[in-house]
């Protein structure tokens, strides 16, 4: 887990260095850059447990670090952050978020991600994506896009060397994970998908949780949302995407009649407070913590 921690650090500052020199939104940096570089941990675990016959990790790892996304993360940037604004488009990301996890409901109830319905994520992520680089161009068309903080940023040479050290960190730690999980699993006589939704989850999602810890405490609550939002939306159709078009994937049944839907609960949750309250508070972040804390101690009593 220290290297998918550090390997995540590493990506999220080659990134961040990256996207500053494009003098975009914080709210966009959450969501695009960091939400997807802190997912890559997410990625490379689920592609290894998929190649190495154990794809309850692999789903697993995405529904556990969706929930974690949420319940802890999310709940740790709101205990932090005190409240935390957000801005219009919000809405937006929040239903995109939402049609994600029907999708990943749907494939439960199927059984299945073969490599056609993985591809068709992957571009779904892909129109995901080109939305937000039209509106970032018809923003900078119009001369609302503020200049890139050039003062501040790293030089490119050097935030692309720290991106690859970060993804290689990533790379190694992924595959060590993956192995020890399994082994975990058969030790204590745990169910793979079990220690998928919360050992191997919560390790994939150190990148997630610092990142937003640091950002809530340096008053940047919206890259620390955004960062939430945006790996839950990666997490569905780019890490289930590319790994189906890998490895087909098998829903174990315990998906559908319990994590998925749990998830996209939480996921409504969420929403409805982000929408109704225009932000959450501290409250809501202890309520959140307390349910993820629940969760967890649930899965080790449930049958599964």
């Amino acid at each position: 887990m220290g290297l998918l921690f550090g390997g995540g650090e590493f990506l999220v500052r080659g990134a961040v260095g990256l996207a500053r020199r494009f003098g975009v939104s914080e709210l966009v940096i959450g969501l695009t850059i960091v939400g997807f570089a802190t997912s890559t941990p997410e990625l490379l675990v689920s592609v290894k447990a998929a190649l190495k016959g154990v794809p309850e990790i692999a789903v697993g790892n995405v529904v556990g670090s969706n929930i974690a996304n949420i319940l802890l993360i999310g709940g740790f940037t709101a205990l932090l952050a005190s409240r935390v604004p957000l801005e219009r488009g919000i809405r937006r990301e929040l239903g995109i978020m939402l049609g994600a996890s029907m999708l990943l409901l749907i494939a439960s109830a199927w059984g299945a991600i073969p490599r056609l319905a993985g591809l068709a994520l992957f571009l779904l992520l892909a129109f995901y994506l080109a939305m937000h680089f039209r509106a970032a161009r018809q923003s900078h068309a119009a001369g609302e896009l503020r200049r890139p903080d050039m003062a501040g940023a790293a030089p490119a040479w050097r935030s692309l060397m720290v991106l690859s050290a970060g993804l290689a960190m990533l790379a190694i730690g992924a595959d060590w994970l993956v192995d020890g999980a399994s082994s975990i699993a058969r030790a204590v006589g745990v169910s793979e998908a079990v220690i998928g939704l919360t050992v191997v989850a919560l390790g994939t999602s150190l990148p997630e949780l610092a990142t937003s810890i640091v950002a809530a405490w340096r008053g940047r609550s919206e890259v620390a949302v955004g960062n939430v939002i945006g790996s839950n939306i990666f997490n569905i159709l780019g890490i289930l995407g590319v790994t189906a078009m890998i490895e087909p994937l098998d829903i174990a049944s315990r998906f559908l009649w319990f994590d998925v839907p749990l998830m996209l609960a939480i996921s409504i949750l969420f929403s409805a407070a982000v929408v109704v309250r225009n932000g959450l508070g501290r409250r809501s972040g202890a309520i959140m913590l307390a349910a993820y804390l629940a969760y967890t101690a649930a899965l080790f009593v449930l049958p599964g």
